[in-house]
């Protein structure tokens, strides 16, 4: 279920462009269940299974490998369609390369999208997947909109719980418990006409990686924020460095396809993330439009806790999914979810507040920095799980951001503490879904 939108929520813009994109997302999906009449839908109860020969050793928890982020498991799960047959039997096989022609249609068109989500090694000795379905049901709706073919999204989850199943006994063992692997289902067009079409081939697979514990890397030393050490002033600051996006540089615009996993949101990002890493800051905070609308860090969801002007009351405000600007981050959804199940009233020793979808700027942070109002930042995603942020340089001026228990504030420690709970299953909850051994 969706989290809705509060009442202070901006309504979406609605463009012709959008219009169109809609219509034209709808032409392809003759209807909504993935079963295209004539066409094989996809079915991962016909999967096919291949076992290595030649296995390999697991390389140390965090090490140097794993920070590559270049090692995977064993075994991967591959599974094709064409516009002739529909989905073939999928496959799970040893981990190797993929056999694509130079004029594959994801080479040229970008039509590619992905999925992020983590495998991870309980407390309770089992392996646990958080809110699979979730990533399932974005990962159809991304591939709608790069015209990729539709799917049940339940066929993949069934093909990611295998893999995992699979490979998860050897590669994230029971005495790694608090560990995890990343897991990466990818979607691409592999047909081979280089005509501006819709492909008529395209290959779904899924892969397991090793994948460094990026929120513990926040605590070795990084370079100073340029207003920090570089000016010869200490960079005192705990958690992310951001830096806002500048008037010239939009990661996405209402109409577009922020809202979408796709390759082609990240890649224009890096020059901007190489020069914000460069002047000493972790993140670009990406601002939208001439108000500085506040909508991402990085590639997670951003959230600030703040106290109102008029009514002194705490508020968790992250930006609204309504214009289809920002990722419908999972780890975002379930931040929503348990703060309002949890933190309405409060707790002992934690404030009650009120979680608000909706749109602030720049100019709303600087004021409420400036008046006493801001209380803490945090990121959130499934690479940087809940990170804390510390500083926000804008336009020349660093925001420090507070932090009240030292490395980060009181409601980014707790929300992070409820999460890890499920996902390592020290609380038992539904959005752990437990993954048998094979």
């Amino acid at each position: 279920m969706l989290t809705p939108e509060s009442s202070g929520a901006t309504t979406p813009v609605t463009t012709t462009a959008s219009k169109l994109t809609k219509a034209g997302i709808e032409h392809m999906l003759p209807n909504s269940n993935g079963n295209i009449p004539g066409l094989a839908a996809l079915d991962a109860s016909k999967m096919t299974t291949t076992l290595t020969t030649t296995p390999r050793s697991v390389p140390e928890w965090n090490g140097a490998e794993a920070r590559a982020q270049k090692t995977c498991t064993d075994h991967m799960v591959t599974a094709r369609w064409t516009a002739e047959e529909g989905w073939e039997a999928p496959e799970m096989k040893p981990y190797g390369p993929l056999s694509i022609l130079p004029t594959a249609s994801v080479l040229h068109y970008a039509t590619e999208c992905f999925e992020g989500l983590k495998l991870y090694r309980g407390y309770d000795g089992q392996l646990r997947l958080f809110r699979i379905n979730r990533n399932c049901a974005r990962m159809r709706t991304s591939a709608e909109r790069i015209a990729l073919p539709d799917f049940e999204p339940k066929e993949l989850e069934k093909l990611i719980i295998a893999l995992c199943a699979r490979d998860g006994r050897k590669w994230l063992p029971k005495e790694r418990a608090g560990c995890f692997l990343y897991c990466r289902p990818t979607f691409i067009g592999t047909d081979a006409a280089l005509g501006v079409q819709r492909p008529r081939e395209a290959l779904l697979y899924v892969i397991l990686s090793c994948f460094p514990d990026m929120s513990k890397s926040l605590a070795t030393p990084a370079p100073p924020a340029m207003t920090g050490a570089a000016n010869g002033k200490p960079n005192t600051s705990s958690g992310l460095r951001l830096i806002a996006s500048r008037e010239d540089t939009i990661r996405a615009w209402p109409g577009g396809f922020g809202y979408a996993k796709l390759g082609a949101n990240y890649g224009p990002t890096l020059v901007a993330q190489g020069e914000a890493k460069a002047r000493g800051f972790d993140q670009v905070l990406w601002l939208y439009e001439k108000e500085n609308w506040v909508t991402e860090a990085g590639a997670s969801n951003f959230f600030v806790v703040i106290r109102e002007k008029t009514s002194g009351k705490l508020q968790l405000i992250t930006a609204p999914l309504t214009e289809r600007i920002i990722l419908e981050g999972v780890t975002r959804a379930s931040v929503l979810e348990l703060c309002k199940e949890r933190l309405a009233e409060g707790r002992e020793g934690v404030e009650g507040l009120e979680v608000v979808e909706k749109r602030f700027t720049m100019d709303d942070l600087v004021a409420a920095h400036e008046e006493g109002r801001f209380v803490e930042a945090f990121a959130a995603g499934t690479a940087f799980f809940i990170a804390s942020v510390g500083l926000i340089h804008f336009r020349g001026k660093d925001l420090v951001v507070p932090t009240m228990e030292g490395e980060s504030g009181i409601y980014t420690r707790v929300i992070k503490e409820w999460l890890v709970d499920i996902m390592y299953g020290r609380e038992e909850h539904e959005w752990g879904v437990v993954v048998g051994e094979e």
